[in-house]
C-alpha cells in the first residue's frame, strides 16, 4: 500500500467542517483561509478518488469516504490531544488554579458549557467563578483575587496584562411584538430617544448600546434596570421598554416568538469578549487550552458568534 498522506490537520479539518456546518465557518474555527481549507479537502479527494461530502448540501452531507475519515478522526484526535496534555503535565507539573471573574451578566450562558468541557480535559486544575458581578475584573488580577477576567474590551494602557481573544457577537434590539419600531428593518440612535432602555444595573460605559450608539449621537433615554435576563425580557414583552442583548442570549425566546429582535444600525451592533490574565498564567498550557475550548464550544453552539 502507498504511504498515507493523512495528517492530524486533515482530520481536524473534517471535524471542524462537520461541527461548524460550512466551509466558511470551519475556516474561521481553524483560523485558516477558505482556500487553504479547500486545498486540504481537494488533496484528500484526489488521493482517494472520491468526494468527501456533497458540495450543495447545507450542512454538508458526508459520503461514505468522508464518514470513514470522520470515524478515524473521532477515534484518533482525542488520543492525540490527550497525549499532548499529558506531556504538558510531565514537563510543567500537574495542578493549577483558575478563578474566573466576569463583567458580563450573560456570560454564564457560554461560560458554564466551556468550563464543563475544560474540566474533563484538565481535572487537576481547580476551576471556579469569583462570586458576584465585578465592574473592574482586571483589577482583581492585580489584587490576586482572580486569575482570569472576562472583559468586553482590550485596554492597551493596562500594563502587565495579557489579553486572549475569545469571540465577537451581534447585539440585537429587543421589542414587544406589537411595538411600532418592529416595522423598521433596523434601528438607529434616534429610535431610542423616546424609549425606556431596560438594562442590567451596570455603568453606562459597560453597555455597548450606550457606548457605541447612543452616547456618540447625544441620545440619553431613561433607563430601568434589572439583574435577570428573563425579567428584562418580561418587561420588554409587556411594553415597558426596549432592551439590547447578545443574539445568543435571547435566541430561545425569539424562537418562541416571545419578543421581536431588530438589528441596531445598518451594519449591526457588535460586541466582543476577551480573557485577560497575568503574563505568568498565559504560558500555562491549561490556560491556552481553556481559551481554545471556549472559542470552539462558543462558535459551534451559539447563534451569531464570530471568532476574533
Amino acid at each position: 500500500m502507498n504511504q498515507s498522506i493523512l495528517e492530524v490537520r486533515h482530520l481536524r479539518t473534517l471535524v471542524a467542517l462537520r461541527d461548524s456546518g460550512s466551509l466558511v465557518r470551519a475556516a474561521q474555527l481553524l483560523n485558516l483561509t477558505q482556500s487553504a481549507l479547500s486545498h486540504q479537502i481537494k488533496l484528500l479527494e484526489d488521493r482517494y478518488g472520491q468526494p468527501l461530502f456533497e458540495r450543495k448540501s447545507v450542512p454538508p452531507q458526508f459520503t461514505a469516504v468522508g464518514e470513514r475519515l470522520l470515524a478515524l478522526a473521532d477515534a484518533m484526535l482525542p488520543q492525540v490531544e490527550g497525549a499532548e496534555r499529558d506531556i504538558a503535565r510531565l514537563v510543567l507539573g500537574q495542578g493549577g488554579q483558575m478563578r474566573i471573574a466576569v463583567e458580563c451578566h450573560t456570560c454564564f450562558d457560554w461560560l458554564m458549557p466551556a468550563m464543563d468541557a475544560f474540566r474533563t480535559r484538565w481535572p487537576e486544575v481547580e476551576l471556579d467563578i469569583v462570586s458576584g458581578f465585578h465592574a473592574d475584573p482586571v483589577g482583581l488580577l492585580h489584587q490576586g483575587r482572580a486569575d482570569v477576567a472576562i472583559v468586553s474590551e482590550v485596554d492597551a494602557d493596562e500594563a502587565g496584562v495579557d489579553y486572549h481573544a475569545l469571540f465577537a457577537f451581534e447585539i440585537r434590539a429587543l421589542l414587544a411584538n406589537t411595538h411600532p419600531l418592529v416595522a423598521k428593518p433596523h434601528l438607529v440612535a434616534q429610535d431610542f430617544a423616546d424609549q425606556t432602555i431596560i438594562t442590567y444595573p451596570v455603568p453606562d460605559e459597560m453597555l455597548d448600546l450606550i457606548r457605541q450608539v447612543l452616547e456618540p449621537a447625544g441620545v440619553r433615554p431613561p433607563r430601568r434596570t434589572t439583574e435577570l435576563t428573563v425579567a428584562m425580557l418580561q418587561l420588554v414583552a409587556s411594553g415597558r421598554g426596549v432592551a439590547a442583548l447578545p443574539l445568543w442570549a435571547v435566541q430561545s425566546y425569539l424562537d418562541r416568538g416571545y419578543v421581536t429582535a431588530r438589528p441596531i444600525g445598518d451594519k449591526g451592533l457588535r460586541g466582543e469578549l476577551h480573557a485577560a490574565c497575568l503574563p505568568s498564567l498565559s504560558a500555562k498550557p491549561y490556560l491556552q487550552d481553556f481559551v481554545q475550548v471556549t472559542r470552539e464550544t462558543s462558535f459551534v453552539t451559539l447563534k451569531g458568534v464570530e471568532l476574533l
